[in-house]
């Protein structure tokens, strides 16, 4: 089943089930927390609060959506920038029954899919939310599984709006890997498909949840994942959305396949490379692609024209004329960038060397690769010091690029929740009793707070144990328990690094920062707000850990 056949049968589908087909919305949203839109149902915003919609009560579409958080990690099985979601939507219309029962009957008897090797898992309730009986039991004679919020509850987003439990539809691909295997398991035995959102409840600022007048029906489904399982391919870059395009399989070769797809769909948005914002995420694309193409010299532009001419019959505004001088253009730019790097370099390093700050500094501004600036130093006997502050400093520059104005310099929004200060807070001692138990190269490598968890990535090279967990957590409620005083100093971004405070995203620091000091336990640079005193937190308990990358480990953490 071909991508145009799989892409044609879902709105064949859903339209005749009475949803009128919508169009995707641009990728430029009014969302000030995201650069770009990241899923299907940023669009339908207005409609799920009770906002008619001027195509009625059920729409579906196929929304173009592009995410930067893991550009790192593109070129493996699975990881895209630009991708498309596939939803259906209900606004105060059908509820669970039918939005199941037509999810599963779109996989099993429109795709064909194994119903044997369906897998459903719901909200088994947790804290002051009852269990999703509804879904349960809707489920009755399927193979499920009961899970808490952090899988099975959505929204809203930001820190109010509308929210509710899910189902989530996994597909077993292989065998079991062990005894202990489950939906979970990241041997690679089971894929999430499709997340159907059950908005049933308004969350206000404090966290109150009062159910909805309207009840509404939002899903999603990854276009490029479905592929490929329905053409039983091991990656989404064997699949027919890419071999055509593609005469190896190399990383370097997925990269440059993914960053010209995404680079092609920006420009058609007007969008054209710059040091900021969304251009900075375009200018960036592209520069990976010159410099990645030194390995494997694919005509790109080439590349280009025939993703276009594949692409434009589904999206109209991707017009060759107006999008191949753009990146010819910025490639110019950056070649002659690169040309004159050894002189840029030159001039940092007359303080006697350079160091890996330097490095990243010159990347990100000058986009003068890493290996270039390694290649130029011990070419004119340089010395590089602290090279492995570039990656710390990178990574750093990565989640913050993604955290959203209101986090632009750490912090959980001015608009945040007691819950979430006090998960804010319990996020600076997870850190710190991280790095006492596991030692001081334990890095923050990204953070993101709700008000019903921390979630927490950090540096580290192997899974920890059940006693590890059970003594990072036990450390963190002794620091609990002493109640100890938070408080704030203003101070220079100079005297607060001397002063000893852990701090992240060194290059974008503004010349005065807040730091924050919990008793004599943790000091970091941070713009807030926290609790008080750390009796304010009550408890913590660490729900999951997860592996989310090479050498990058996740912790999920609730309140007592």
């Amino acid at each position: 089943m071909n991508s145009k056949k799989v892409r044609k049968k879902f709105l064949k589908y859903y339209a005749k089930k009475g949803h009128k087909v919508v169009g995707s919305s641009s990728l430029i949203t009014d969302d000030p927390s995201v650069l770009f839109t990241t899923a299907g149902m940023q669009q339908f915003k207005a409609n799920f609060l009770g906002e008619s919609h001027p195509l009625g009560k059920r729409v579906t579409s196929i929304q173009k959506c592009l995410r930067t958080s893991d550009i790192e990690e593109v070129g493996d099985e699975s990881h895209l920038t630009f991708f498309e979601m596939l939803g259906n939507f209900s606004f105060g219309d059908y509820w669970k029954k039918e939005a199941i029962e037509m999810a599963e009957e779109f996989l099993v008897k429109k795709c064909k899919l194994d119903k044997n090797k369906l897998y459903f898992t719901y909200f088994k309730g947790e804290g002051d939310i009852a269990e999703d009986i509804e879904a349960k039991e809707l489920l009755s004679g399927k193979k499920t599984f009961g899970c808490g919020k952090e899988d099975n509850f959505w929204g809203p987003t930001g820190n109010k709006g509308p929210c509710g439990p899910t189902v989530e539809i996994h597909y077993e691909l292989r065998e079991s890997c062990g005894e202990d295997c489950d939906i979970y398991c990241d041997c690679g035995r089971f894929v999430e498909i499709w997340n159907l959102v059950f908005n049933q409840y308004y969350k206000d600022e404090n966290g109150n949840l009062t159910e909805l007048e309207q009840k509404g029906i939002d899903t999603g489904m990854g276009f490029e994942r479905l592929v490929t399982v329905l053409q039983k391919k091991n990656s989404v870059y064997q699949t027919d959305l890419f071999n055509k395009f593609l005469q190896q399989y190399t990383k370097e070769h997925r990269v440059i396949a993914d960053h010209m797809r995404a680079s092609l769909f920006l420009i058609a948005e007007g969008i054209e490379p710059s040091k900021t914002d969304k251009g900075y995420i375009l200018r960036r694309l592209i520069r990976r692609i010159v410099r990645i193409n030194k390995l494997t010299n694919i005509d790109y532009i080439q590349l280009a024209k025939d993703m276009i001419n594949y692409y434009k019959g589904i999206y109209p505004e991707l017009v060759e004329d107006k999008i191949i001088p753009v990146i010819k253009q910025e490639v110019e730019v950056f070649n002659k960038i690169l040309e004159g790097a050894e002189e840029i370099v030159i001039e940092v390093a007359q303080k006697g060397h350079i160091t890996g700050a330097d490095i990243f500094d010159l990347y990100s501004t000058k986009g003068i690769p890493k290996s270039t600036i390694k290649d130029i130093a011990q070419a004119k006997n340089i010395e590089i010091k602290d090279i492995e502050d570039f990656d710390k400093i990178k990574t750093e520059h990565q989640e913050k690029s993604r955290a959203g104005l209101e986090k632009k310099f750490g912090g959980v929004g001015k608009d945040a929740g007691e819950n979430a200060i006090r998960l804010h807070t319990a996020t600076h001692l997870l850190h710190k009793a991280l790095r006492d138990l596991l030692g001081e190269d334990v890095q923050q490598m990204g953070s993101d707070i709700t008000e019903e968890r921390l979630r927490f990535d950090f540096s580290f090279d192997r899974k920890l144990n059940e006693e590890e967990l059970k003594s990072i957590e036990d450390k963190i409620n002794k620091v609990i328990g002493q109640s100890l005083e938070v408080t704030k100093e203003e101070m220079k971004l100079e005297d607060a690094l001397k002063s000893g405070a852990m701090s992240f995203f060194k290059e974008k620091y503004p010349d005065v920062v807040n730091v924050y000091s919990i008793g004599d336990y943790s000091k970091e640079i941070c713009a807030g707000p926290h609790v008080n005193n750390t009796k304010e937190i009550n408890g913590v308990i660490i729900k999951k850990q997860e592996s989310i990358g090479k050498g990058i480990k996740r912790i999920k953490a609730v309140i007592k």
